[in-house]
């Protein structure tokens, strides 16, 4: 035993190695295996009891044969851009207004941060009752009566909504680390050209802040695709499957149907959109980012 200790204390690149093991144990077992696992299922026919049975394509066609993946697929887009437009949007303007030092700045952040590590049960239970077409906080401040969670027309808005507002503490935060890294010679240099506040924010902070933008655009809506603790926990993909989405979708064929082949392949069409998004996103980095090069 002490031959082997003294065996990686004198030798470094075994002691690295026995350090990322465990790391690179975990990373094999749960990722690696299970992912080349799953797109060998997304061409079989799997019933979590029977043999597995070989189908091809078949798995694929018929996803994309059928009006629900459509409809279920579309649901997906509308709630990931319009997550990733509010939920970069408003964090920002928020982040502006507590850069500039305003009183009570620090309450603010601490309250806007507080919900991003709320549990997201306690979330879904508190926005539950908030959202209670006969009882709930939101119709009676606005003295309507809208049933929010069972309308097909207001249900994915209201998901959306409660998304936001849990990303915007988070998105805050990265925000004002990049601001504080911005010079305030800039800020003083625009207001002696005579730039006005909107005028500074558009031409000053928005370029100097181009690569954390793009940096939050790429991870709101990357997560914005993967929701799926919302949505089971607020309305189950419901009412008729208007907030059905592709990660629910996925829990409901493997672990509700037993149709672990299907939900492979639906799991491997997310793959391909999320990594075409990023593709894209990133070929524009240049025309979106200020001073960014290769």
């Amino acid at each position: 035993m002490k031959r082997f200790c003294d065996y990686f204390l004198h030798n470094e690149k075994a002691a690295a190695w026995l350090f990322i093991l465990p790391a690179i144990l975990g990373t094999l077992v749960f990722i690696i295996i299970p992912v080349i696992c799953s797109f060998g299922l997304s061409f079989a026919k799997w019933d979590l009891l029977n043999p597995i049975e070989f189908v091809g394509f078949a798995n694929y066609r018929e996803i994309f044969t059928e009006a629900l993946f459509g409809k279920i697929f579309l649901n997906t887009v509308v709630f990931a851009i319009a997550t990733s437009v509010l939920g970069v949007i408003i964090p920002l303007i928020i982040a502006v207004i507590l850069n500039s030092k305003i009183r009570g700045s620090e309450f603010y952040k601490t309250a806007y941060f507080l919900p991003f590590i709320t549990p997201m049960i306690v979330i879904g239970i508190v926005w539950q009752w908030i959202f209670d077409p006969n009882i709930g906080l939101l119709n009676k401040l606005l003295h309507i009566h809208i049933n929010w969670l069972y309308d097909t027309h207001w249900a994915l808005p209201a998901l959306i909504m409660v998304s936001v507002w849990k990303l915007i503490g988070y998105n805050m935060i990265i925000f004002l680390s990049s601001l504080s890294g911005i010079s305030n010679s800039m800020f003083e240099a625009a207001k002696i050209d005579g730039a006005n506040p909107v005028e500074t924010f558009w031409y000053v902070t928005i370029p100097l802040m181009s690569p954390t933008i793009f940096f939050v655009v790429i991870i709101t809506a990357i997560s914005s695709f993967q929701v799926f603790d919302l949505i089971y926990l607020m309305t189950q993909g419901g009412p008729l499957d208007s907030t059905n989405v592709l990660v629910y979708a996925i829990y409901k064929n493997a672990f509700e149907y037993f149709n672990v082949g299907k939900a492979s392949a639906i799991a491997y069409v997310l793959f391909s959109v999320i990594l075409v998004l990023t593709l894209i996103q990133w070929s524009l980095r240049k025309k979106l980012v200020y001073n960014e090069t290769d």
